[in-house]
């Protein structure tokens, strides 16, 4: 069982920034990876950013060049800044962890809000 609580979502204007975290506790085993997914009103889940245990991310298309993930091993915390926010940035982010050794673990979040208004 893995636990992940996301935080600093709220609202803020087109171009300005946010940075989300999140932290896993329970039973937490390297590698894994982890990222960032969102869902808008009335569209699926996407994924926004993933991060492996050495460091490796990938980007949604639109999200490259404003969004970056990182994390920190030693706290098993995972971060996505944001900057430049667009309006359709507006979704629910939600922090995922994953692990395929001998059983696939996917763990989800319970999400945090980001809204982008004027």
């Amino acid at each position: 069982q893995v636990q992940l609580e996301e935080s600093g979502g709220g609202l803020v204007q087109p171009g300005g920034s946010l940075r989300l975290s999140c932290a896993a506790s329970g039973s937490i085993s390297r590698p894994y990876t982890m990222g960032w997914y969102r869902q808008a009103p009335e569209k699926q889940r996407e994924l926004v950013a993933t991060i492996t245990s050495g460091g490796s991310a990938n980007y949604a298309d639109s999200v490259k060049g404003r969004f970056t993930i990182s994390r920190d091993n030693t706290e098993n915390t995972v971060y996505l800044q944001m900057n430049n926010l667009k309006p359709e940035d507006t979704a629910v982010y939600f922090c995922n962890y994953h692990r395929n050794m001998f059983t696939t673990m996917n763990y989800w979040g319970q999400g945090t809000q980001v809204t982008v208004s004027s």
